[in-house]
């Protein structure tokens, strides 16, 4: 179980924070929505969480429908930097005296002569290229590489082309470009941040944006969150995100309460506490700390990163450690099983997001100061996994149509049905274990 100052940190990360959080700790990749007009917004606050909460380098690309693979690749890189001057001691190190020549001195001669002159000239010119680049002290220039987290702004409106080169990405981490071939760094986060107006708005809201992404790309991404502007935006507001009291609006979402003594022996329905069964009750909202730094550092300017790479790879231990009795595991196929089933879907429940959505769960364990995962755990996670995947079926198409249903009546059942009203649906009537 992580300690109790790993998990005060934790607790005082924003929603956004904590979704870029568990795709680092997943090595995976998410989707990231808001409306249109605070998308801006969300990209600069993104790329302020890499670089404070994260100590990661981002690189922001801005998708249009005339994005080229070239603007694509280039975006991809971080700017060139100078490299560190080569030490002392390589400098005064003498050239390596050149090999003996393959060819004689003298004809007949088997013996190979060491004189240098007796050698081809395009060799000659070879070494002294090569002694020459030994002894600058410094390159101007590093070459260039991936930065550590890309957001990938409005991807939904770039070419299929532009689309699958990602795909290939995220698959491979490596992309070519003209001259070389780059590959990602070791932590590495691709964020597609897109606009969608959000849950309560019926067929577009929850995953608006999902239907512009190629099926395959939309698929490969771990989870997805909708982020409301109303909830500010706390590194570009340069104010930490306000502590969520336990008493708060029974549609705000999901409250937990962490008590880190007893996490070990209390009941899942102790520990994690979830209000209502609205839309918005997808977000990932903890118990917040006031205090955002704990002696670690800000974040901001030359401080240390508030979560480290040693966090992340406790955590991914942790999460992977997580202990899942048989009737959670029950209840995580039965929500599958009910999503495959329910009357307004018609795909996007793949055998993808069902390994995510087990995933995902065991690594919110920790974050709650638990060792095992708790049928809260997953009923988050579903939220958070199916959001971007769940496609809805047109009217026409619903399945009672085989059997003459009216077409007037199916349209008014599905009207303002959208993907979060489908998991909230199926949730609620999923009995959890007790």
């Amino acid at each position: 179980m992580a300690d109790e100052h790993l998990l005060r940190k934790i607790h005082s990360l924003s929603d956004l924070e904590l979704a870029v959080l568990l795709s680092l700790v997943a090595k995976e990749h998410c989707l990231v929505s808001t409306p249109a007009p605070a998308v801006d917004e969300l990209v600069e606050e993104l790329r302020l969480i890499s670089i404070k909460t994260f100590g990661l380098a981002p690189a922001v690309i801005s998708c249009h429908p005339h994005t080229t693979l070239d603007d694509f690749a280039t975006a991809l890189l971080l700017p060139h930097s100078p490299q560190r001057p080569t030490s002392p001691n390589r400098l005064a190190r003498p050239p390596h005296d050149p090999p003996a020549s393959y060819f004689p001195s003298h004809p007949g001669s088997g013996r190979r002569h060491h004189n240098h002159h007796h050698r081809p000239r395009a060799y000659q010119q070879q070494q002294q290229q090569q002694q020459q680049q030994q002894q600058k002290p410094f390159s101007p220039l590093a070459p260039a590489h991936i930065a550590n987290v890309v957001i990938a702004k409005n991807l939904d409106r770039a070419p299929k082309a532009v689309q699958i080169q990602a795909l290939e990405l995220l698959r491979t981490r490596r992309v070519f470009t003209r001259s070389a071939v780059q590959a990602a760094p070791r932590q590495f986060l691709f964020v597609a941040a897109v606009a969608d107006p959000g849950p309560g708005h019926g067929r577009s809201g929850g995953g608006g944006a999902r239907g512009e992404l190629t099926p395959h790309l939309n698929d490969l991404l771990y989870l997805a969150h909708w982020h409301d502007p109303e909830d500010g935006f706390a590194n570009l507001d340069g104010e930490p995100p306000a502590p969520h009291q336990p008493g708060w609006d029974a549609d705000a979402g999901v409250d937990v309460d962490v008590d880190v003594d007893s996490a070990s022996t209390a009941s899942s329905e102790s520990v994690v506490k979830t209000h209502g069964s609205g839309p918005r009750s997808a977000s990932l909202v903890f118990q917040a700390d006031n205090d955002r730094d704990n002696g670690s550092g800000s974040g901001s300017g030359g401080g240390q990163p508030i979560i480290t790479e040693a966090d992340l790879s406790l955590l991914a231990s942790l999460g992977a450690r997580a202990r899942v009795d048989v009737d959670v595991v029950r209840y995580r196929m039965n929500v599958v099983s009910f999503l495959r089933m329910h009357r307004a879907v018609a795909g996007g429940v793949s055998p993808a997001a069902t390994k995510h959505l087990e995933r995902l769960a065991g690594c919110l364990a920790p974050l709650h100061g638990l060792d095992y995962v708790t049928p809260s755990l997953v009923a988050l996670a579903a939220r958070k996994v199916y959001l971007h995947r769940v496609r809805l079926v047109s009217p026409a198409h619903e399945r009672s149509m085989q059997w003459g249903s009216d077409l007037a009546a199916i349209e008014a059942v599905l009207e303002g049905v959208g993907p979060a009203e489908v998991i909230e649906d199926v949730l609620s009537m999923v009995a959890a274990p007790v």
